[in-house]
């Protein structure tokens, strides 16, 4: 027995809805591949203009590395040392200018008991702008110099005060002390009713 086949037929016999599917999927392809076409271009604009700034913006930072060479070989230590030492000086020159002699005696005069005296008051500022006053207290005994010392502590404008050397002034029997202390005149606490 023998099979026949019939190659005169055709294997599909609906032709046109395949070439309907291969015309739409061509189409679909050629719409993806304009899209993607499209983005390359895009990228590759953009992928440009950033390879453009990030050239110039190395160009600019390459600028500005000279210029901060060539600064700081103009700068000359020595001159920048000196003007530092000048502008220390103004500052202190400044703050014995608005220093209080005024003030600094008031305070002095209204913590003074009867029994002691002053007989030399020197005010010194340092290298760090602080101001220390050196004094020399005369008194009947140590016991006063000390109460006055305490006096102006409690004023709050005269701390550490310390006597650094005592001894006897001969002619008169008084007790000699020479005191120093740091003095800060805006730290100091004004007792109410006061007169400014």
């Amino acid at each position: 027995m023998s099979l026949g086949t019939n190659l005169a037929t055709r294997p599909f016999y609906n032709e046109r809805t395949v070439r309907i599917l291969l015309a739409v999927s061509a189409l679909i392809l050629l719409g993806l591949s304009a899209y993607t076409v499209t983005k390359l271009a895009a990228l590759t604009r953009r992928d440009r203009a950033l390879g453009a700034q990030m050239t110039a913006a190395e160009e600019k930072t390459r600028e500005l590395k000279r210029d901060v060479a060539r600064l700081r070989s103009g700068i000359d230590a020595k001159h920048v040392s000196d003007i530092s030492a000048a502008t220390h000086e103004a500052n202190l020159a400044i703050d014995q200018r608005t220093f209080s002699w005024t003030e600094l005696f008031n305070r002095l005069e209204a913590a003074l008991p009867a029994n002691v005296r002053l007989s030399a008051v020197r005010p010194v500022v340092d290298e760090q702008g602080r101001l220390t006053v050196k004094l020399t207290v005369l008194g009947r005994d140590v016991e006063s110099v000390d109460h006055y010392l305490d006096a102006l502590e409690k004023t709050g404008a005269f701390h550490d005060l310390l006597s650094r050397k005592e001894r006897e002034d001969n002619k008169e029997g008084l007790i000699e002390a020479n005191v120093e202390g740091r003095y800060a005149p805006q730290a100091a606490v004004v007792p109410a009713g006061a007169a400014r």
